[in-house]
């Protein structure tokens, strides 16, 4: 089993067998204990999502202090996931982009790890993910009233409960993925009229019995 955090900065699943696209970056054990900090996750979402930006932007958007988030942007450039923007770091303030789409981190390989330190990092990942999914399903919910009613229609949140096998369960969850990146190629302009941002939040999971 493996997550994958993409283009939206929010995971996805992916199988172990796949390649990863040349922009999506896997993780090892340092570069996942370097991104599990819920703060330089919030980072790199906001410049994955917003595009380039300085510290002080970023504390301002986030409601962080500049110190903070100049600090953390800077561990994030030790591990590569984000790189200095040369088109706009012309002034005295440095400029940042994210280097790479996504991430993907196989969940089987950290979760079971000897080294603490891994599965700390990876629950942490993981629970900064799902954290990310409820803020941005509530932000929908309070601002949904005022987008038009063709975007409300194209919303949905919904769930399925079937009795499945894990090969069936992974069949399934690969053609939703198919589709969806097949989307990629339809994506529009940013200055086409009508156009915005759209998210995909997919999770899939066994449940108990009882």
């Amino acid at each position: 089993m493996q997550l994958s955090l993409c283009m939206l900065t929010l995971p996805h699943m992916a199988q172990n067998e796949e390649p990863a696209p040349d922009d999506v970056r896997v993780l090892d054990p340092r570069s996942l204990r370097g991104l599990a900090h819920p703060l330089r996750m919030r980072l790199l979402a906001a410049l994955r999502e917003y595009g380039p930006a300085t510290a002080s932007q970023l504390a301002d958007r986030l409601g962080e202090s500049s110190g903070a988030t100049s600090y953390h942007l800077r561990q994030l450039a030790a591990h590569g996931f984000v790189k200095d923007d040369p088109e706009r770091g012309k002034g005295r303030e440095r400029w940042w982009k994210a280097a790479q789409r996504g991430v993907r981190v196989g969940t089987d390989r950290f979760l079971t790890s000897p080294d603490p330190a891994v599965r700390g990092a990876m629950n942490t990942l993981l629970h900064e993910w799902a954290t990310i999914h409820g803020q941005d399903l509530s932000t929908w919910f309070s601002t949904m009233h005022d987008w038009p009613s063709a975007w409300r229609s194209a919303s949905d949140m919904s769930d399925f409960a079937m009795r499945l096998t894990p090969e069936l369960a992974s069949e399934m969850r690969d053609k939703v993925h198919e589709v969806i990146e097949s989307y990629r190629e339809k994506e529009v302009d940013r200055d086409t009229e009508g156009s915005a941002p759209y998210r995909v939040h997919l999770h899939a999971f066994p449940r108990e019995e009882d």
